[in-house]
């Protein structure tokens, strides 16, 4: 295995197990926050789905799929607040713009060379995030890191344990 196809297969399990954890949540059921001072679940999807863009965008211009007009701008710190859910997505519009995305960063990933994975990331995130590579990481991993906050918001609704 290849530095790719583990980047890959990792965004492809992140994905399995937040996709999982969503499954058998309504729309209303998005709107639920994991504790106090928690983004809830529909932001926190926004999130995950404007940051995959940002940070594909920042390591490979052009590569990021096009959110809806206003999107990121729906799912900023600015609107974390906002519990109104007519402000947010269905979960299926959701999960039809996470398929959207994850396509376009796995169509990137592919065409990314074992030496530009090594290729020094964008300034603002050296620090953390040193290389492409890492920044691919990151994309992959992201959703695993809001993944364990729906596990709270699916014992509170009384949900199955599924993982």
């Amino acid at each position: 295995m290849n530095a790719q196809d583990a980047i890959r297969t990792t965004l492809e399990t992140s994905s399995m197990i937040l996709n999982s954890y969503l499954g058998d949540m309504s729309d209303a059921d998005l709107m639920c926050r994991p504790g106090k001072g928690c983004n809830h679940i529909a932001w926190q999807l926004g999130h995950l789905i404007s940051s995959e863009c940002n940070l594909l965008e920042s390591i490979q211009p052009g590569a990021a799929a096009e959110l809806p007009e206003g999107f990121a701008e729906k799912h900023s710190k600015e609107t974390c607040g906002e519990d109104d859910p007519s402000k947010f997505c269905s979960k299926d519009e959701y999960l039809e713009l996470f398929e959207k995305v994850h396509a376009a960063t796995l169509d990137a990933l592919q065409k990314t060379s074992a030496e530009d994975l090594d290729a020094e990331s964008p300034e603002k995130f050296r620090q953390m995030f040193p290389t492409v590579g890492n920044i691919y990481v990151l994309i992959a991993t992201h959703g695993m890191m809001h993944a364990g906050q729906l596990v709270p918001v699916r014992r509170e609704l009384n949900k199955p344990v599924l993982i």
